[in-house]
């Protein structure tokens, strides 16, 4: 009795798209592996063979020979946790996505809690299992942007590396925090509000400390009393928004660092009985629309393009041997009810 075919057997080799297309197996391996030096004709024949056999590359022969592994790891340095509860990784992580995936490129998520996280994730990179690192949410004191250097993988930040290591010149993603931190406190002074008060985000990272700079460029003079430090989190906004009422109760207008934040100020302010934005003006950032239309009253907020963040990062990646210019994307105040 004959055994019937495996899937195995069955799949179509080189060697049949090569007798199919009548080349040699070296042209069908260089169309395949998108060797620009075979004449048009040959290339057509290859690939009009290819889909009538409908021959798959095996990936990993394909890598011996071309040191590709067409995987990018995605470094979030964040607990899951943190990671699946904020809407903001999901909207990097799918512009990300997008990217990779017209890219025929796999995409290999890597999360960090602990220094344990970190030493995985090293041995990870420096494995030769992808072909470079997207890494994002980094803190000051993370041992990961030289973990990562060590590992010798291409690598794309999003947001500003602020290390001196040597990071601060790879290539990253980020939105004008200074300048978008800058044109809300400016619309909240428009609005005739004297006594404006900010929650930070966590003063570790980039992003938090640019919008603080960009708050004090519009208030020089402000108490510090009206600076409460958060952590881009809802409890972290709650938690600075109580210490802002308690410390100055006269206070008129907020500017959040994050949507996240200025969700949590906001409830607290109910709790309070403080109206908004008749006695206090919230203004948000980065017009996250599941969070910033929810909150009552619809959020006042500065938009970044999240999503386009993340398709920028994985294309500056991808475009190795092209130009790596780091690129700054704008802002822009999105008014809603809140201020």
């Amino acid at each position: 009795m004959t055994e019937p075919p495996t899937s195995a057997a069955a799949r179509p080799t080189l060697e049949a798209v090569a007798a199919r297309a009548g080349v040699s197996r070296a042209t069908v391996s260089r169309v395949v592996n998108g060797d620009t030096g075979v004449r048009d004709a040959l290339a057509e024949k290859v690939r009009h063979a290819v889909d009538e056999l409908g021959y798959v590359p095996n990936r990993a022969a394909r890598s011996l020979v071309t040191r590709r592994h067409d995987a990018v790891a995605v470094v979030i340095a964040e607990p899951e946790t943190r990671v699946f509860a904020d809407p903001f990784f999901a909207l990097q992580l799918r512009g990300i996505s997008k990217e990779l995936t017209s890219r025929d490129v796999q995409l290999v998520l890597l999360l960090t809690e602990g220094r344990d996280d970190h030493e995985r994730v090293g041995r990870y990179l420096s494995g030769g299992h992808v072909d470079g690192a997207l890494v994002f949410s980094l803190h000051l004191d993370d041992p990961l942007p030289g973990i990562i250097q060590g590992a010798g993988v291409p690598t794309v930040f999003g947001g500003r590396p602020g290390w001196p290591d040597g990071t601060a010149t790879s290539p990253y993603v980020d939105c004008d925090n200074r300048g978008g931190a800058r044109a809300a406190v400016r619309h909240l002074v428009s609005l005739g509000r004297t006594r404006v008060a900010h929650i930070t985000g966590a003063l570790d990272q980039t992003s938090a400390v640019d919008r603080l700079d960009g708050f004090r460029d519009v208030l020089p003079d402000a108490d510090d009393a009206y600076v409460a430090e958060g952590d881009f989190t809802p409890a972290g906004g709650e938690r600075a928004m109580r210490e802002l009422l308690d410390r100055c109760p006269d206070l008129d207008a907020v500017f959040a660092a994050n949507d996240l934040s200025a969700s949590g100020a906001l409830r607290v302010l109910h709790e309070r009985g403080v109206r908004v934005p008749e006695d206090v003006a919230v203004v948000g950032f980065d017009d996250m629309v599941p969070v910033a239309e929810q909150t009552s009253p619809p959020l006042t907020t500065v938009r970044q393009d999240i999503e386009e963040m993340g398709r920028l990062m994985a294309r500056i990646l991808l475009s190795r041997g092209g130009p790596e210019e780091s690129v700054v994307l704008p802002t822009e105040l999105v008014r809603r009810g809140s201020a």
